[in-house]
């Protein structure tokens, strides 16, 4: 028994620690029947705890490559290879980047977005608060290539949210250039991009380039555009990298004999052994070089 006015037990019941709350997992989704995030208030408090969890996890990496990686390290399980670094040396292990933990955090902050977006639109709210939380639900889902997020999302800012009144210039021609680029590069549906940028009057020199090298098979400049823009614009021409590929792949086998090798894996952005399995490259390679087609003798 503990002394009499000691305020201290000896149970174990005393020793047990408090539970600690999951911040974002304790709600759950309005369209599942939890209406908490329909609330005003509560949207803005759960949106701290996200940006609050956000930041953890930016923290938690070493540089901004291994902070990149984290973010392509959701695509590892589909067979992408994530973002590479100038330094090896400054690259973390595969194991780091599909560490349960690292994956676990951004998902859940992913799944409190989606969360979030839900109370919004059942709240009918059109303000600021609105509009800023998209925004960086939007740009979030644009770095981990979650078209699946960020396409409805822009295209519910664009048509409910007063957008043209609402965004600066400059995050409105954002949203445009991804609804754009987006059109371009994963629906490979050029067509279509061009109507969007005419619809909503964008005029963004990179983007008109980068339709342009895709229109034209330029492999050249759209690797080139892709180093000049910015890396949420870069991440969604990700998904023409396997296109352009193939285009830049077809016009090696029309032009040369032969190639070296340093040259084509610079111009297809892919190792020889990944042109050979992934993209049923058939030549020969020899040494340094690449035997396209051999001359017959006559």
């Amino acid at each position: 028994m503990p002394k009499k006015g000691s305020g201290k037990f000896s149970s174990p019941w005393g020793r047990l620690k408090p539970v600690e709350e999951d911040p974002l997992g304790s709600i759950g989704l309005p369209s599942k029947g939890d209406k908490r995030l329909v609330d005003l208030k509560t949207q803005e408090k759960y949106y701290t705890k996200i940006i609050e969890q956000y930041l953890i996890f930016c923290t938690a990496a070493d540089n901004r490559d291994e902070l990149l990686q984290r973010f392509a390290a959701l695509e590892i399980g589909d067979g992408a290879s994530p973002a590479t670094s100038r330094d090896p040396a400054a690259r973390p292990s595969m194991e780091a980047l599909q560490s349960p933990n690292n994956a676990k955090a951004l998902t859940d902050i992913m799944m409190a977005l989606r969360k979030l977006r839900e109370g919004i639109v059942a709240s009918n709210r059109i303000d600021d608060f609105a509009i800023q939380a998209y925004l960086f639900s939007i740009r979030l889902s644009v770095l981990v290539k979650q078209p699946e997020s960020y396409h409805p999302a822009i295209l519910y800012v664009l048509r409910c949210l007063d957008a043209r009144w609402m965004l600066s210039s400059l995050e409105f021609d954002e949203l445009v250039s991804y609804l754009v680029l987006d059109m371009a590069c994963r629906r490979m549906n050029l067509a279509e991009a061009y109507s969007l940028r005419h619809r909503y009057r964008l005029k963004d020199p990179k983007v008109d380039a980068v339709l342009h090298a895709l229109v034209h098979d330029n492999y050249f400049k759209f690797h080139k555009m892709k180093a000049m823009v910015d890396g949420h614009r870069a991440r969604i021409m990700d998904f023409a990298e396997d296109e352009v590929r193939m285009q830049t792949l077809k016009a090696f086998g029309r032009t040369y004999l032969s190639v070296d090798l340093d040259f084509l894996e610079a111009t297809t952005h892919a190792k020889w052994d990944d042109l050979v399995k992934k993209d049923g490259v058939g030549w020969e390679a020899d040494s340094r070089k690449v035997v396209i087609r051999r001359v017959q003798a006559k």
